[in-house]
């Protein structure tokens, strides 16, 4: 094996860390300085190229502001409570970039619930996918 490839789970709790984080519009570098690292530390625990150890996931979780246990939610080959009512892994890799936070911010926002359903009509005629 030439390159080590990280564990799913690493890179599933890297990805929570990551949707976290962006959700209260917090940079790298700001989480880094909370926690007295760098942001390219932060890029690797994010990844999974790094794992996080428990005393690290449980500083990180106060500082975002979320159980420990938010950061395993859906999380891959896991049993019992989590993957009953996870999410699939596409809700959290989409909530995990930019653009599908920002999308889902700003569709939150929202309140006339039949323009919310004309606007998933939309989006689902342009992507080819028949409504239902």
């Amino acid at each position: 094996m030439l390159k080590k490839t990280p564990n799913p789970i690493d890179k599933h709790v890297g990805s929570r860390v990551r949707m976290r984080r962006m959700m209260l519009s917090m940079s790298q570098e700001k989480l880094g300085d909370a926690l007295d690292l760098t942001f390219q530390q932060v890029q690797k625990y994010e990844k999974g190229t790094n794992r996080i150890g428990a005393s690290r996931l449980q500083q990180i979780s106060q500082i975002l502001q979320v159980p420990v246990s938010f950061f395993f939610e859906g999380s891959p080959e896991s049993g019992g409570e989590f993957s009953e009512s996870a999410s699939p892994s596409y809700v959290s890799d989409f909530l995990a970039t930019s653009d599908g936070l920002a999308l889902t911010k700003a569709f939150m926002r929202i309140d006339d619930p039949k323009l919310r359903r004309r606007i998933v009509d939309l989006v689902q005629q342009i992507s080819g996918e028949n409504g239902g």
